[in-house]
């Protein structure tokens, strides 16, 4: 008889970055202005979520690593999925969040983190399948590493899907 492993929340809160197989479901908490980068190897079904808080990298160089920052938070996620035996050309990135949910006129804090977040990925050759970003509203984001199927909220609205891997 063929069983499925059993699911494992594991929520990835702002600053965090965490990995996980085909028994995990990654959830970020309310995503404002940060931006959530999701990760995905369909070959080996390894997936990775970065809450990023602020962009570009942390000012704090050989201290320690925070993944606060865009940069440090990209290079985190990828050390980590690398770790698992994802392969760089494999991955599969999404991204969600970056808005204005102040709604101040001057506020550019969601727009840094997006455009932070889309150069840096840009400079490593990856295309971004989804996203999600800027605007008004707060999001939330769930990443079903098992099926690579990316889901999210906008402001009150009921669950949507983001993407998925399609086999």
């Amino acid at each position: 008889m063929d069983e499925s492993p059993e699911q494992i929340m594991q929520y990835v809160n702002t600053g965090e970055v965490s990995t996980g197989g085909i028994e995990t479901i990654l959830n970020s908490d309310a995503i404002g202005s940060c931006v959530v980068v999701t990760a995905f190897d369909p070959n080996i079904k390894v997936g990775a979520m970065a809450h990023v808080m602020l962009p570009g990298s942390s000012p704090q160089k050989g201290v320690s690593v925070s993944t606060k920052y865009a940069a440090d938070a990209i290079d985190e996620l990828l050390n980590q999925l690398l770790k698992k035996g994802a392969k760089i050309e494999n991955l599969k990135i999404c991204l969600l969040g970056g808005a204005n949910v102040l709604k101040r006129a001057n506020d550019t804090i969601g727009n840094d983190n997006i455009n932070s977040v889309e150069k840096l990925l840009n400079d490593l050759n990856f295309k971004v399948c989804a996203k999600s970003t800027g605007g008004t509203e707060r999001r939330t984001a769930l990443f079903h590493v098992e099926t690579g199927s990316v889901y999210y909220t906008l402001g009150d609205s009921k669950e949507k899907l983001l993407w998925e891997y399609l086999i």
